[in-house]
């Protein structure tokens, strides 16, 4: 039987500083590789492939049950496409780690890596991003020629494994960003994931994902 894509978890991701112990959101999201201790490719296009931020996140993801983290480099100076795709294919799991969300998929479409993404995905292969990197991994997002004027605000896309649009930890400004995108691409639902959730969105069904528990600290 062929394999089909599997549910995407879209984790805010705002409070993951300050956990000094496993975090037990990450830890259900790992446990969906039914492996102890899953390799993840780690894609941190959203922050130009920054070393120091993957180091940070990598000890995070390897603290709440991860094994061994791999960056997949795709905007840095050492990036390679094959190995890349040699790191996607062998890890159990893929991540999209945070940043911006206009740079990453820049890097990501540039890097050419999109349709092998996309390939593992309907694949079966489990996928899971970290605040700019779920809005990656959801079907659009908004920028503005002038961040002063709503006027300059357009659509782009993102990946569209995940057939919502969401934004993360952005409950202190009220949204304001998703609702920006909301009424350019209106009729449409959008999902505000606070600091301390997620979204699981499951394949082939209707497009309201269920939302994880809160484990705020």
């Amino acid at each position: 039987m062929a394999a089909s894509p599997r549910p995407l978890y879209l984790l805010a991701g705002g409070n993951w500083r300050a956990r000094k112990t496993s975090d037990p959101m990450i830890a259900q999201v790992l446990a969906q590789a039914n492996k102890e201790r899953p390799s993840v490719a780690y894609i941190g296009a959203a922050s130009d492939d920054n070393y120091i931020f993957f180091r940070w996140v990598s000890r995070f993801l390897r603290q709440s049950g991860a094994g061994e983290v791999l960056l997949v480099r795709v905007a840095s100076r050492r990036a390679d496409l094959a190995e890349a795709t040699t790191i996607l294919d062998e890890s159990d799991m893929v991540f999209v780690s945070g940043g911006d969300v206009e740079a990453g998929m820049n890097n990501l479409a540039i890097s050419g890596i999109i349709p092998h993404l996309e390939k593992l995905y309907h694949a079966g292969k489990p996928f899971f991003g970290m605040s700019a990197g779920s809005i990656m991994l959801a079907q659009c997002w908004v920028r503005w020629a002038d961040p002063k004027d709503d006027r300059t605000a357009e659509v782009f896309p993102c990946l569209g494994l995940a057939p919502v649009r969401c934004d993360t930890h952005a409950e202190s400004d009220d949204w304001e960003e998703l609702k920006v995108l909301l009424k350019l691409s209106a009729p449409a639902i959008g999902y505000g994931i606070p600091g301390s959730g997620a979204l699981r969105s499951v394949p082939d069904s209707a497009p309201f994902p269920a939302a994880l528990a809160d484990t705020s600290p």
